[in-house]
């Protein structure tokens, strides 16, 4: 349900009523953050009443912490860390003059907690996916995947709590996975966090806040986004773009962000780009960077220091949408979705993973081209990004090849490009690889062929310009290639991610 929310409403919430309860986002079935963090519980009662929260294993009492309600009326406790699995029962209980009520959670897990947050494409539900009826069929063998998705909500204020909720904490069924076109639950969220669970072997927790046709202004603070010098004097909207979702600057971080920042999270897994094909397109290098930052630096101060400062945070590179070019707006977005350095982490997006989707175009969506349908590629490559980056596993493969070094040789009019891996190449291609031959700032781009490719080298036939070359780029068009058909790959079978390079003070180019 989509609510427009103002900060009165807040202020009606705080004073309307005194019982106790639970922030709206804890509630049976839940999976709260396991240890080393520890969870963060809050709610509602009577100013300066004693609380009492109890977590029970059967019977048995397991932890007890006891604090008092603030003037607003709000509680918060911050749990002893917890290790995986349950279930559990967690009672709060409140002490006010000679009254005594209590409050009950109950199927509650330990384990890792997630969000998911973005436009459309993180927003498609399962049952809009290749092969829906099938892994709708399979919920029920994942008991321990909780799911939970708040409502399409908008605020010019930042709020406490979430206006509304579409789908409460659940297990998950055919029915909640696949709740209407763009309803919930997110598909990229549930099978990321199924695949993790199924590697991981505990309870995955999986929290989607998501708005189709959104650009990232809308989900960043204000300050955010008054370091990238973005401010409400300076807004402006395409035509085109009006009859998206939200866009105005702040409002969905207000509304869907600032509302979960009690919470303690594992980290964040993110799908948005597209609204910025046509809108502050090239501010998005700096943007993206500070929105992740910002996050970072709220969800820890909002969990008492409990969801790690530098908490994991994944992303999906745009996949494509037009097969005809009008302009080069997602190539860009791409690039800068990793902050102008093509690969990720890098030293300005620290603990960042990022799964490429450049080659999953699906040219016959019935939702558009821009919304493909194979979610599960996505989901698991942005699943082998959080075991290595998130969870330190060795040996994980997460991200494809990416280029060390362009070794002109004019003689041979050739180019060797070596990169950071083996190479599959798929095929030979004769556009994909495109040359500057002039000064960067004129470019006109010109197409030179593969010729040759081993292990890690790819030899290029440069007759464009074989002397005065002064950049190459890779995959820098909106469609590259059809699906799964680029000519890049690693031995894992991903791709590799487009990259734009120029030789001027580049100690990456050698020239022979």
């Amino acid at each position: 349900m989509m609510a427009i929310c103002l900060l009165f409403m807040l202020t009606w919430a705080l004073m309307a009523g005194a019982e106790l309860r639970f922030a709206s986002y804890f509630a049976d079935h839940m999976v709260l953050q396991k240890g080393p963090a520890c969870a963060v519980l809050w709610g509602y009662g009577e100013p300066g009443a004693n609380v009492t929260v109890m977590v029970y294993k059967g019977d048995n009492i397991v932890m007890k912490k006891m604090v008092q309600a603030e003037v607003f009326r709000i509680w918060k406790v911050v749990l002893s860390a917890m290790p995986q699995g349950g279930p559990y029962s967690v009672m709060v209980r409140q002490f006010y003059e000679d009254d005594v009520s209590s409050i009950m959670l109950q199927d509650v897990y330990f384990g890792d907690v997630w969000l998911c947050s973005g436009q459309s494409n993180m927003q498609m539900t399962v049952s809009q996916i290749f092969n829906a009826s099938k892994e709708l069929a399979q919920a029920s063998q994942f008991p321990y995947v909780r799911v939970f998705a708040a409502s399409l909500a908008q605020s010019e204020e930042e709020l406490l709590d979430l206006p509304d909720i579409d789908l409460q904490w659940s297990v998950p069924t055919a029915e909640n996975l696949g709740h209407e076109d763009f309803g919930y639950f997110s598909a990229v969220c549930w099978l990321f966090g199924r695949y993790l669970y199924e590697t991981l072997q505990y309870p995955i927790g999986l929290v989607e806040s998501s708005w189709g046709g959104t650009p990232v202004e809308a989900w960043s603070s204000r300050r955010a986004l008054r370091k990238c010098g973005l401010s409400e004097d300076h807004r402006s909207f395409p035509v085109s773009y009006l009859d998206s979702g939200p866009k105005e600057y702040s409002v969905l971080w207000n509304a869907m962000i600032h509302p979960l920042l009690n919470m303690t999270f594992k980290g964040v897994v993110w799908y948005q780009g597209e609204a910025n094909t046509l809108m502050n397109t090239d501010l998005y290098n700096c943007t993206f960077p500070a929105l992740i930052e910002d996050w970072r630096e709220a969800f820890h101060e909002g969990s008492f220091g409990q969801t790690e400062r530098s908490f994991p945070f994944g992303f999906v590179q745009l996949s494509t949408d037009r097969q005809v070019e009008v302009d080069e707006s997602f190539p860009r977005i791409r690039w800068h979705q990793t902050a102008d350095h093509g690969y990720v982490p890098n030293k300005k997006m620290p603990n960042t993973f990022m799964a490429v989707a450049l080659d999953l175009c699906d040219v016959s969506s019935p939702y558009g081209s821009i919304h493909p349908r194979d979610k599960q590629s996505v989901a698991y490559r942005l699943h082998l990004g959080a075991l290595a980056v998130a969870y330190g596993k060795e040996n994980v493969t997460f991200q494809g090849p990416y280029p060390q070094q362009v070794l002109v040789d004019a003689a041979l009019q050739v180019l060797n490009v070596t990169y950071s891996q083996n190479i599959q190449l798929h095929h030979l291609d004769s556009k994909v690889f495109e040359v500057c031959c002039s000064d960067p700032a004129l470019c006109k781009w010109n197409a030179i062929p593969i010729k040759t490719a081993s292990f890690r080298t790819v030899t290029l036939h440069n007759v464009a310009c074989p002397e005065t070359v002064t950049g190459l780029r890779y995959a820098w068009t909106e469609w590259p290639c059809e699906y799964k058909q680029c000519p890049l790959y690693n031995t894992q079978s991903l791709p590799a991610p487009p990259f734009i390079s120029f030789s001027y003070n580049n100690p990456g180019w050698v020239v022979s």
